[in-house]
């Protein structure tokens, strides 16, 4: 059973390559920009970026959708842009990741193993591709804010960076290499 979580800045492609990858070993794909509150999308659309506030709920969230996949042992995609290593601890551990001063609650539920996806590439690329892209909520103004924020993975955590700079079958390819081990 594997959780997979496609991370990286606004307009690397997350939800393309996590949808061709879903599509392609039969798993369940979830976006994370579906499930942002409408006061999330209204910020961001107003050139706005969120703050870890705005975020963490959302965030709780999906962690939440994540466990209940892993409960019922689902192969799982979700694409979340999951800009700092706090919200990829979220995200593993749900809302006990950020009470990290509070000693474990007997009870508490194990941290769920995700293996994060960090799609990278320059910040022209990405930004070409936010030109083209019509009709979503993320406007081209906010992607120096997500470069700002991004913390890319490292270990320990559990992760792969992929460059965007491959074609998308080398991207898909890449990752379900990995997935399987």
């Amino acid at each position: 059973m594997v959780l997979l979580v496609v991370m990286g800045v606004s307009g690397s492609g997350k939800t393309t390559v996590g949808t061709r990858l879903a599509e392609k070993l039969g798993w369940k794909f979830y976006d994370g920009d579906d499930y942002h509150p409408l006061e999330n999308k209204k910020k961001m659309a107003e050139g706005i970026p969120l703050n870890d506030e705005d975020r963490i709920p959302w965030l709780c969230t999906l962690h939440d959708i994540l466990r209940r996949e892993d409960t019922s042992r689902q192969d799982t995609i979700l694409a979340c842009s999951a800009l700092k290593k706090m919200y990829r601890h979220v995200l593993i551990s749900g809302a006990s990741a950020i009470e990290s001063n509070q000693p474990d609650q007997p009870g508490e539920k194990p941290a769920l193993k995700i293996l994060f996806v960090h799609l990278d590439g320059p910040k022209d690329i990405i930004a070409g591709r936010l030109e083209k892209r019509k009709g979503h909520f993320m406007p081209l103004e906010l992607l120096k804010s997500q470069f700002d924020t991004l913390e890319p993975p490292s270990a320990p955590e559990n992760f792969i960076t992929i460059s965007l700079e491959k074609s998308l079958p080398e991207i898909v390819l890449e990752i379900e290499s990995h997935s399987s081990e």
